[in-house]
């Protein structure tokens, strides 16, 4: 994938297709998870991934720490978002992560951990 790291791609985008309809993970919280299998990774490389491959999984559950959509991709996630009845802020411009974050570890079933 374009010089990137292939094995640490696979490990973004599969953790983002786990995310539910209605839920959401900051790129920080996707790259404790796939620094605790690989070790290596932070919030600018799981930006990459996303920026570069991640069109092809539900992108716009993908926020920064404070809910806030990709740049430049706002109004799009802001709708994709709240069609899927995830939790907004007040104003409908970010993601209310307190209510809407989603962790694998909490996961119901075992085999999506």
């Amino acid at each position: 994938m374009g010089g990137m790291d292939d094995e640490y791609v696979e490990a973004v985008l599969s953790l983002v297709e786990l995310i539910p309809p209605g839920r959401a993970m900051s790129y920080g919280a996707i790259a404790d998870v796939v620094g605790e299998t690989l070790g290596r990774g932070g919030p600018r490389q799981v930006g990459t991934v996303m920026s570069t491959v991640g069109g092809t999984v539900a992108w716009w559950r993908v926020v920064t720490v404070a809910g806030r959509p990709p740049r430049g991709h706002e109004v799009r996630a802001l709708r994709e978002l709240a069609a899927e009845g995830t939790p907004l802020s007040a104003d409908g411009s970010r993601v209310d992560l307190r209510r809407a974050a989603w962790h694998p570890e909490r996961h119901p079933d075992p085999d999506l951990r």
